[in-house]
Parts: C-alpha cells; structure tokens; sequence
C-alpha cells in the first residue's frame, strides 16, 4: 500500500464522510479506492477495453416463442456469454442472469437485443473492470 495525502474543501469532506457513512465504508481509503476503481471502469468502458459483467432479464415465459429467441440469441452470442443462471419467480415469470465478458459497446448491443424482445419485462446490463 502506497499512502498520500490529499487536500480538499471542508464542505466536499463533510459530504464525502455523509456518504461514506450510508454506504457502509469502514473509512475514508476504502471510499476513495472504490471511487478510483469506478472512475478507471469508465474509462475502460470508453477505451473499449475488456470487461466483464451480467445483463439480468425479467420475463414472461408464456410469451410465444420468447424462450426460443432469448435462447438463439444467447447461442448466437456465446463468445461473449460465459455462464447463465434461469430461476423460476412464478408461474409465469423467469429471471435470467448471464455473465458476460468482452468489448463493452458489443456487450450493451447485445443487453439491448435481449431487452428489446417482446416479454421481456425488465434487463439491466451491469460492467466492471476485469483488473
């Protein structure tokens, strides 16, 4: 571990320490570590740098034919799909967690592909940095 100091107005602190506190942050170096590494994601995202995340998708199975496309698009798609989970919420609604590894611009195609078919209910596609 390297230690620096940093410098900053007492009004950005005080809200800095508020919003430590709420997310549950045991101290200043574990919020700051946690901004870092979102802030280098982004710019991983931009670069077109690999990543890794999960396109979660809520929908009705009593869908006609829905299943059939959600399951030609996740074969067409395999490279950059690297496991799935399918749990049963009801009688008619499934949750499906896919995790994904790739480019991030063919990662958020691909999320809008799965959310843009007729049943789905709801898809959100979260990425992280693979470092």
């Amino acid at each position: 571990m390297i230690r620096f100091g940093v410098s900053v107005e007492r009004g950005l602190l005080e809200r800095f320490d508020r919003l430590m506190k709420e997310k549950g942050y045991a101290n200043r170096s574990e919020a700051l570590r946690d901004l870092m590494r979102a802030q280098l994601v982004a710019e991983d995202w931009r670069a077109g740098t690999e990543v890794v995340g999960a396109i979660v998708l809520v929908y009705d199975h009593d869908v006609r034919e829905l299943e059939e496309h959600l399951t030609d698009l996740a074969h067409a798609h395999a490279a950059e799909i690297i496991s799935t989970l399918h749990v049963h919420l009801d009688e008619r609604h499934c949750l499906e967690i896919m995790a994904v590894r790739g480019d991030p611009a063919r990662l958020k195609r691909l999320a809008d592909l799965f959310r843009a078919q007729r049943g789905v209910r709801h898809g959100e596609l979260s990425m992280t940095g693979v470092a």
